[in-house]
């Protein structure tokens, strides 16, 4: 793509944590690393916590595939809230006329259904404990592991969502250290792959409040697989009933996990703020 090529975009958002979302059917995309950081960039470009991208399946039974790009260009393999984002789009853009979608991203295939309300709940899929499946290098598959940060042990649950996290429960998480901790735990060296650090408090069996430092992103105001992972945390410790209230810094998602053979199902808003025309300077 040239320098002068533009982009039509949609801006949405599932509690505070925004996206761009482009058409892939509609336009020509060839996105540099370069060009997805400005993208994201809130002062140089549109500004966005990750970019989805709309493209065809590789498989029948999926509807579409899910492209995620976090705002340092990278990668990811599953998003709660931009599943959400991404369903609303490609029906109200005519894409499709289902309200109930399979989506196909890097890491698995999830189901997404578009209710009456507005709210979609989507099939997040079965949590993965084993280690070489998070990955979490010398990890044991416990529900509670060590990991040593700055010469202290920290208690964690570490799992994949389709995407990595590492949960600890704190007493008070409006004081929990995620800006102090967060970057070390993303960056540390038994996740390979980097992890999502999540902070959770108990407020009681069906009400939590997280706060999640997030992959290549830092923390936002939602994260939707931070949600899952929390609560799924919170279940096998027993802490947990199995359907349960998780309150973010920018507002309420519903989470519930049946069993250990059923998938994490979520639900919550998505909303579309506005629409535009970028053109990358990168080239």
């Amino acid at each position: 793509m040239s320098a002068l090529s533009s982009l039509s975009f949609t801006k949405m958002h599932g509690l505070g944590n925004d996206f761009v979302l482009l058409d892939g059917f509609s336009q020509p995309i060839h996105l540099t690393q370069e060009m997805i950081r400005e993208l994201a960039h809130r002062r140089l470009g549109v500004g966005c916590d990750q970019l989805l991208i709309v493209e065809k399946p590789s498989r029948d039974d999926a509807d579409f595939f899910y492209r995620i790009y976090n705002s340092d260009g990278s990668e990811a393999g599953q998003c709660g809230n931009g599943a959400r984002c991404f369903a609303v789009f490609v029906y109200t853009q005519g894409l499709t006329d289902k309200r109930h979608l399979r989506l196909q991203t890097t890491t698995s295939l999830i189901e997404a259904f578009i209710g009456d309300s507005g709210e979609v709940t989507v099939d997040m899929g079965q949590p993965l404990f084993e280690p070489e499946h998070v990955p979490f290098s010398g990890g044991l598959g416990a529900i509670v592991e060590s990991l040593d940060l700055f010469g202290e042990s920290v208690p964690i649950t570490a799992l994949s969502m389709g995407n990595p996290h590492a949960v600890q429960v704190v007493p008070n998480v409006a004081e929990a250290p995620v800006l102090t901790q967060g970057p070390f735990i993303e960056t540390h060296v038994r996740f390979p792959q980097g992890v999502n650090a999540g902070f959770m408090q108990i407020l009681d069996r069906k009400h939590i409040r997280i706060r999640v430092w997030e992959r290549s992103a830092g923390e936002t105001l939602a994260c939707g697989t931070g949600a899952c992972a929390a609560v799924v945390t919170g279940i096998r410790r027993g802490l947990l009933d199995h359907s349960v209230s998780v309150e973010t810094n920018g507002g309420f998602l519903s989470v519930e996990w049946a069993s250990e053979q059923a998938p994490v199902m979520m639900r919550g808003p998505a909303v579309m703020t506005f629409e535009g025309t970028w053109r990358p300077s990168a080239s």
